[in-house]
């Protein structure tokens, strides 16, 4: 259930996507696919979430992303909301992470079906499901890549073990 950056980095790096459903930066599908979907209970936490990310903001600002922001403490409406929602989690900021070359243009994803060949630019702009209706994805994962400018019929890339940079 691990997922590694590998290849023309500074940093190989090996992510946990299980542990990603305490991270602040990720997403539900519908705030993704169908932001239109959002509910008038979601609208009313909003107050609550404005204040988590401007906090969240502050500490990358000052910490200068030295250490992931994961939730201090978690209310009952995102315990709820872990347990039934299907969530994404932006790639962007663990390729920043790896300090990837500056000669690095395709991105290869080794899979448990094959490789697929992706730009980088694109690549860096996706997104990883790593859970589905609150459980990990554990018989395609650990993880899916996804983009959000295509729509929710999209075929992602499943059973995505390793990210190698080329």
């Amino acid at each position: 259930m691990i997922v590694q950056i590998l290849g023309n980095v500074r940093y190989p790096i090996t992510l946990d996507p299980t542990v990603w459903i305490f991270d602040d930066r990720k997403l539900t599908y519908d705030e993704v696919f169908n932001p239109s979907a959002v509910s008038e209970t979601e609208v009313e936490d909003s107050e609550d979430e404005i204040k988590r990310k401007s906090l969240r903001f502050d500490r990358e600002i000052y910490q200068q992303k030295i250490n992931p922001p994961v939730n201090k403490s978690i209310n009952r409406y995102e315990k709820e909301r872990i347990l039934k929602e299907t969530f994404l989690m932006p790639i962007k900021p663990f390729i920043h992470s790896s300090e990837p070359e500056a000669n690095v243009e395709e991105v290869l994803l080794v899979t448990n079906n094959g490789e697929h060949t992706l730009n980088a630019d694109r690549f860096a702009d996706g997104l990883l499901l790593f859970s589905k209706n609150g459980k990990p994805l554990k018989e395609d994962g650990p993880v899916h890549l996804y983009f959000s400018d295509e729509t929710e019929q999209q075929s992602p890339i499943t059973g995505i073990t390793k990210i190698i940079l080329q």
